[in-house]
């Protein structure tokens, strides 16, 4: 066997059409060839390595029979139109068993099936039991069918792959679920021991003179905790639903208690953190933890990606919508990685160049907790800087 048929067989079992219910489609289109032929029989057939299966069958008894005696396969092999008038009178088909025997053929035409890659598949073809001709019309309208054949085999490899791969996805997302859970608990549960036996120094007068050793062992502990349940929280799965436990609340005291927490680090970067006064009271029911937390990571974005010198604005506006706006006059995000920022662990080119710290879950969870709430957080950049906006009900 050649290599190209090789190639030819491994392209034809790609489709996953062979020893598994016919299609519809092909059916469909086997029973439009009879009708436009005037035939009893029309087959759209897959020549195998020892074989033909009938993807689409009209008239044919059975699903397949041998490659030895298939019309089809030698329209493949030829890979153009093949006619034959009367069986009986051709000394290429005239010893055929489907000749001499059942369902007698006599009439048989068919065009080939050439995939996108080039690959001959097999044949559509119809067939009747007394001799027949086609004319040129009949002719063009065989090689249209044949390619309405192809075309519908594709369809159908494509839903395969489409399948195929979204279980692969899905594989994929539960072992990463999982390994960050893992992960996660595997680092809580020291780093929660450690933290207990710093507190226990510190409030130990005979270690008092270690104080500046323990401090920064217990903020950077901190630090670690705080980057655990970050994960936890942007990791959390599809199916499990955000828990709220909402409580009516002023916007502007979310967004103000949002950048106190992140001021210390706007200091530090030599970024003005400007938390404008509300024109106007906007009272909202939320959970007010979580809601602070995710106002915390757009500011705490703001903050990464403007360069030290710059500003980060926090205002909340009432009308049409309660909105929470953090702009910034930093980097701003490329327009083709605006449709992926909301993606888990994503990081831009900007984080990778300037080595922006984070794991690229801040604005996903910011994203996962408006969506709770009925809302969502919205993106507009330019290199004058970034606005993130999020809204509520």
């Amino acid at each position: 066997m050649t290599v190209d048929e090789e190639a030819r067989l491994s392209a034809l079992h790609s489709y996953g059409v062979l020893d598994r219910p016919r299609p519809r489609e092909l059916d469909d289109l086997t029973r439009l060839a009879t009708s436009v032929f005037g035939t009893p029989m029309s087959a759209v057939s897959l020549v195998d390595r020892d074989r033909q299966w009938y993807a689409g069958n009209t008239g044919l008894a059975g699903s397949e029979s041998p490659r030895g005696i298939s019309f089809c396969a030698v329209t493949a092999d030829a890979r153009r139109q093949l006619v034959v008038p009367d069986a009986r009178a051709d000394e290429r088909f005239h010893g055929y068993a489907n000749v001499v025997g059942d369902p007698y053929i006599r009439f048989y035409a068919g065009s080939p099936l050439i995939d996108d890659d080039g690959h001959a598949l097999g044949a559509l073809c119809v067939v009747d039991d007394r001799p027949g001709d086609v004319g040129d019309r009949q002719r063009e309208a065989l090689d249209t069918l044949a390619r309405q054949a192809t075309g519908h085999l594709s369809l159908i490899r494509s839903r395969v792959m489409l399948t195929e791969l979204g279980d692969e996805l899905a594989r994929v997302t539960q072992r990463e679920e999982d390994l960050i859970a893992t992960i996660s608990h595997e680092l809580r549960t020291p780093v929660t021991a450690i933290q207990g036996y710093l507190e226990l120094l510190t409030d130990d007068e005979r270690f008092a003179a270690f104080g500046k050793l323990v401090e920064p062992i217990h903020r950077n502990g901190e630090r670690l905790v705080g980057m655990v349940d970050h994960l936890l929280n942007g990791t959390r799965p599809a199916d499990v639903p955000l828990v709220l436990h909402r409580a009516p609340v002023e916007l502007h005291v979310i967004a103000t208690a949002a950048a106190h927490a992140c001021r210390p680090a706007a200091e530090q970067r030599g970024i003005d953190l400007v938390v404008e006064p509300p024109t106007q009271a906007a009272a909202v029911r939320v959970d007010v933890t979580r809601l602070t937390q995710a106002v915390r990571q757009l500011i705490r974005n703001g903050i990464l990606f403007t360069p030290p010198g710059g500003t980060v604005t926090v205002r909340t506006v009432v009308a049409p919508v309660p909105t929470v706006e953090v702009t910034d006059t930093g980097v701003g995000v490329p327009p083709d990685e605006l449709p992926h920022v909301f993606q888990r662990f994503y990081r831009g080119r900007h984080s990778r160049a300037q080595a922006v710290p984070g794991v690229g879950l801040g604005l996903h969870i910011a994203q996962e907790t408006a969506t709770a709430h009925g809302g969502r957080v919205t993106l507009s950049s330019s290199p004058a800087g970034t606005t993130a906006r999020l809204t509520l009900p």
